[in-house]
């Protein structure tokens, strides 16, 4: 079984070096951490008093594995749910902060086990998530990827400046798709056609 740290350095490897695009919420960003983190944590790497794009880039990747496990992990529990929703939980929380535990909540619906959809890991959702887990143990990990992946198009849907996550300029999968479908098995993966059908609308 992969540790928290073999799946952090995966994390790490995806979000890649130092990145600042202005369409993007989260501001600058190095191996997943954004400035935001950074200043809420008052890291400042530069010693000029504040936590700015700057320091993003003096980033390393140990300091970043820290955060990423400590702050997108630990924080939320993310540990208390089963295994087989750790790795793509976690890794959607670095992408989207409380949105993973609110598309799990959301999910755990649709499977009959209510819960409020509030972004918290809190006991019923725990007991929720063990509980679908049980009932559907090879299901659970794909049925979470794909709502994620929709999430990702419901988000091109409604906001244009966000599609390029979403799609690439020649009109097949972006970033945003390929890494929800890292999590799904190749059986549940969109064609190219499937996409650029999902797609055709935003022009």
């Amino acid at each position: 079984m992969r540790s928290i740290t073999d799946i952090a350095d995966e994390i790490i490897a995806r979000e890649g070096g130092y990145v600042n695009d202005p369409d993007d919420p989260g501001g600058a960003t190095k191996y997943g951490v954004t400035v935001h983190t950074m200043r809420r944590l008052g890291i400042d790497l530069d010693g000029d008093g504040d936590a700015d794009a700057e320091d993003v880039k003096r980033l390393s990747r140990e300091r970043a594995r820290a955060v990423l496990i400590t702050q997108y992990f630990e924080a939320p529990g993310i540990g208390r749910l089963p295994t087989a929703l750790q790795p793509t939980v976690f890794d959607m929380q670095v992408n989207a902060g409380s949105q993973a535990i609110r598309i799990l909540q959301r999910l755990l619906g649709d499977m009959g086990e209510p819960v409020r959809v509030d972004g918290i890991l809190g006991p019923q959702t725990v007991g929720a998530a063990r509980r679908a887990h049980d009932a559907a143990p090879d299901h659970i990990a794909d049925a979470y990827g794909i709502e994620r992946r929709s999430f990702y198009y419901r988000l091109g849907d409604r906001r244009p400046a966000l599609r390029k996550f979403a799609r690439r300029r020649d009109g097949g999968k972006g970033g945003w798709i390929t890494r929800a479908e890292t999590f799904i098995a190749p059986r549940f993966h969109l064609s190219d056609a499937e996409h650029r059908a999902r797609t055709r609308t935003w022009g």
